[in-house]
């Protein structure tokens, strides 16, 4: 039987019809200000962040445009080895004026990510690249037919870039039109004073040593420091930066692992819509249990924790907490009953 005849169900409800509808109405709405020679991942991050989209609409909006429309050249590869620092690729890509770049890294917990390599900001919800992940690179002149030498120069030398190796673009690429330039969202909130952020302490390294002070399960009055959490009501998902929390029991045992099921269970009830990502020796850990039956985490190690999601709160104390599940004070968050939901935040 032909599957084809089934490639416009969705159209057949009310629903599925409005949201392909809206779907197409924003694609239309983003082509006179792409044609403007505005970057396309600049109007897709500004369009989630006023929520006229959702995540799920990146890629086939990528798509359509850029590969389909537009004609870029393209590639993709598996990122050969982490990357951390990102200033290098901005201040490097930056300066090629004659071609337009599209990135989409595929980050593991947060699904597709569309930047502008020209656009330091793009890259500020990014703690890292991680090895083994995809990243596609798009290459194009906002344009059905662009300079088919320069676009495959561009692209060979971003691969080289991101593949850790030594890559110097040609002077050609450094003269044109597609110079980057500053996006000011239509729907920009008022400019708020700035505020110094709280950077992690040297013991946010992976083997710091504990000297965590502790608070009580009972509940902290005090200011906390947010550090680098998003600003409220945004609509895109964003990470915070790992955090660390030291070990300082003898070992993290059973009873540190449900003191930590206990913390988190209490800040998802607080905060229903953000997830705590658990991570260990750098990979992510679903179970908190297996960081008991590892028998690796002892004292002096240091687990890492991060944040997602929109309207990120509560950080600082949700760190202190886990500060002192991994501490001989676990105790006291395991004095109520299982059923009984902790009221930490």
């Amino acid at each position: 039987m032909n599957m084809n005849m089934y490639e416009f169900e969705t159209l057949s409800t009310k629903d599925g019809f409005n949201r392909s509808l809206s779907h197409f109405r924003t694609v239309s709405s983003l082509i006179d200000n792409f044609e403007s020679h505005i970057n396309l991942a600049d109007l897709l991050n500004e369009a989630l962040n006023e929520k006229e989209i959702d995540h799920r609409q990146i890629m086939p909006i990528v798509r359509a445009l850029l590969v389909d429309k537009y004609a870029y050249r393209y590639e993709s590869l598996t990122l050969p080895q982490s990357i951390t620092e990102f200033a290098l690729f901005v201040d490097e890509i930056k300066r090629w004026k004659a071609v337009d770049i599209v990135l989409v890294y595929f980050h593991p917990d947060l699904g597709p990510m569309v930047l502008n390599p020209k656009n330091s900001e793009h890259f500020d919800s990014l703690n890292n690249m991680a090895r083994s992940e995809l990243l596609t690179i798009y290459v194009g002149s906002f344009e059905k037919k662009g300079d088919e030498k320069l676009e495959s120069k561009a692209l060979d030398t971003i691969v080289k870039l991101f593949s850790g190796k030594k890559a110097k673009a040609p002077d050609s690429l450094t003269k044109g039109n597609f110079a980057a330039k500053p996006r000011i969202p239509a729907k920009a909130a008022a400019p708020k004073k700035s505020q110094k952020r709280s950077t992690p302490a040297a013991s946010e390294t992976k083997h710091a040593k504990a000297s965590a002070a502790t608070a009580s399960p009972a509940g902290v009055k005090e200011k906390e420091a947010e550090a680098t959490a998003p600003a409220a009501g945004s609509g895109k998902r964003r990470m915070t930066p790992f955090y660390s929390v030291p070990v300082t029991n003898e070992l993290f045992h059973n009873g540190n692992v449900e003191a930590w099921k206990r913390i988190i269970q209490s800040y998802n009830h607080k905060h229903p819509s953000l997830e705590v990502y658990i991570y260990y020796e750098g990979e992510r850990i679903h179970d908190i249990h297996s960081l008991f039956k590892w028998g690796k985490v002892k004292h002096g190690s240091a687990i890492l924790f991060a944040v997602a999601g929109e309207d990120i709160k509560d950080v600082a104390k949700l760190q202190r907490y886990l500060k002192q599940g991994a501490s001989p004070k676990f105790e006291e968050f395991l004095k109520y009953p299982i059923s009984q939901i902790l009221n930490l935040f």
